[in-house]
């Protein structure tokens, strides 16, 4: 910056000229727009930010991400040694024809063709994943309730194909279902509901929502989730991870910047990168380097030219699917005031699953909707249907019905599952006169509390907030996804297994996801599943106190076992 545009910036001097926000903005939108308006940044007033966020939350907020213990992160980086070096040696008896390959290669007569994919991208799945793939890829023969049927198979050339049995694994305990509320069911208000809507509709609508595919269901739907949601408008879409993914590159575009944390969906990655802005990433929940990356983006403006930027754009979520985390959303928006950013917030997991209503995030920490810019979710979670929503101002729903790819391009939403919505969602605000949603809310609430209270006494490490209906339990080591998955089927119990790439190396993990269909009972299964799977495998590495929450250093330790 020259010293001339420094002076101003620290004299508190607006930055941006009123000729500039008469121009049409690079990604298609004019930047007087009353929502997308270019913001006058200046230089804030210098706080203490420790008594600030103190203030900032109305109940504890406690979360938990034990560290890992240094001789289990050594032998986990060691076993991906060791299976990468015998992918190597597998590979190379593979091009000498000693092994065959079942993955797909060019053709003999295509050889001097420019590659269609490079052959070495394969090699993880080729060499490391191919060995646990068993653990995935289940076909399921019945509602995904809190037990389900499960199509048993048996491969013959390890893993590579696999083929069916004829027999059917019944009544799995299914710990692996995002079914957050119990709503993905067949009998009941919302399936009757969505049977009536099909006879009446069909399935599908065949058109878009720009030409002859906007349905008075839909419309209905939109209102409803607005209500709920206590935003002024709203807009549905067919699909969750296409509503970020096109609505985003619709929001920002070239001359803007994303500031994304680290653990945000692959969805908002794309999004972001699509929409040709300036990502930069902040470390997971850590407002210290959110506020840097803020302060430097308002003091050096873009690069080389180092003009303003057009619109900074915070985007985040509500829980992190991977972690179990819980946005720290009064500091966030705390923050985006201070800098006078916007705020996206993606509530795919958090909308119906938190909060004394049920209304996610915002409700969970008793803020207001309007603070939120940008209000995303999905229904593919706790309302047991697909699709996702964009919720906020009326002229941002109005903008976004011309100018988001969805809208414009993608199919409209089926009938009847715009229904199960409808249905589930006014279950939950208690406008189908009964109880139920909030019987719903509270028993999640108790569920996901005893499920996590018990695995931390048992020894396991558990990482996410107390609150958070998603469990992730530490496995580590690559063998270990797999054995843990195998042992816990053959207990009845379905579960959900993680591993490298889609976390960090040495942070493989079981996820559970609670709901509010399980039982004590059920979930009593669960745990004593698991409590003798952590034993046969060695998964118990918490070096807390198995029965509450007060660490034992060595020196304790070996005071207690002197005798």
């Amino acid at each position: 910056m020259t010293q001339n545009s420094a002076s101003k910036l620290l004299n508190g001097y607006a930055l941006h000229q009123t000729k500039q926000d008469k121009k049409a903005g690079g990604n298609g939108f004019v930047k007087n727009h009353c929502l997308f308006q270019q913001k006058r940044y200046r230089r804030p007033a210098e706080k203490n930010h420790h008594a600030s966020c103190t203030s900032l939350y109305k109940k504890p907020f406690v979360e938990s991400f034990e560290e890992t213990p240094l001789l289990v992160a050594v032998l986990t980086y060691m076993s991906y040694g060791i299976l990468t070096i015998f992918g190597y040696l597998r590979d190379f008896l593979r091009d000498w024809k000693f092994e065959k390959c079942h993955l797909a290669r060019e053709r003999e007569v295509q050889k001097d063709f420019v590659p269609l994919y490079q052959d070495f991208e394969n090699f993880y799945t080729r060499n490391l994943y191919m060995r646990i793939r068993d653990n995935w890829n289940r076909p399921l023969c019945s509602v995904p309730g809190a037990k389900m049927d499960i199509v048993e198979q048996v491969t013959h050339d390890y893993n590579w194909t696999f083929k069916d049995t004829g027999n059917i694994m019944k009544d799995v305990l299914n710990m692996g279902s995002y079914n957050y509320l119990g709503f993905a069911e067949n009998t009941g208000a919302c399936a009757d509901a969505a049977s009536e809507c099909t006879m009446k509709y069909g399935v599908g609508v065949s058109s878009t929502r720009q030409e002859i595919g906007n349905l008075d269901k839909l419309e209905e739907l939109e209102k409803l989730v607005a209500s709920f949601l206590g935003v002024e408008s709203s807009m549905v879409f067919g699909m969750g991870f296409a509503t970020n993914s096109t609505n985003i590159p619709a929001l920002t575009g070239k001359g803007c910047l994303v500031l994304s944390d680290e653990l945000n969906h692959a969805s908002l990655v794309l999004g972001a990168r699509l929409s040709g802005s300036t990502i930069r990433v902040f470390k997971h929940n850590n407002m210290q380097s959110l506020e840097k990356l803020l302060r430097d983006a308002i003091v050096h403006g873009q690069p080389r030219t180092h003009r303003p930027w057009k619109k900074i754009l915070i985007i985040v979520e509500g829980i992190y699917s991977m972690e179990g985390s819980i946005v720290r959303l009064p500091e966030v928006i705390a923050l985006k005031k201070k800098y006078k950013a916007y705020l996206y917030l993606d509530e795919a997991h958090s909308i119906g699953a938190l909060g004394p209503r049920g209304r996610g995030v915002v409700d969970y920490f008793g803020l207001d909707p309007s603070d939120v810019d940008i209000m995303m979710g999905t229904f593919t979670k706790s309302f047991g249907a697909a699709g996702g929503y964009i919720g906020g101002k009326k002229e941002l729903i109005d903008y976004l019905g011309l100018h988001s790819h969805s809208a414009v391009y993608a199919t409209s939403m089926s009938p009847p599952i715009a229904q199960q919505i409808i249905t589930s969602m006014k279950c939950i605000m208690g406008e189908d006169g009964t109880t139920l949603g909030q019987e719903r809310l509270c028993q999640l609430s108790e569920n996901t509390t005893y499920f996590r209270r018990r695995l931390h006494e048992m020894g396991f490490i558990i990482y996410g907030n107390n609150d958070s209906p998603v469990i992730p339990l530490m496995l580590y080591m690559p063998a270990k996804i797999g054995a843990f998955g195998r042992e816990m089927m053959k207990r009845n119990i379905g579960i959900v297994g993680v591993g490298f790439p889609a976390t960090p190396i040495i942070e493989s993990r079981a996820r559970f996801c609670v709901s509010a269909a399980h039982t004590r009972e059920m979930l009593d299964k669960a745990l004593n599943a698991i409590s003798e799977v952590g034993d046969l495998i060695q998964l118990k590495y918490s070096r807390k106190n198995r029965h509450g929450s007060e660490g034992t250093d060595c020196f304790s330790f070996l005071e207690s076992h002197q005798d």
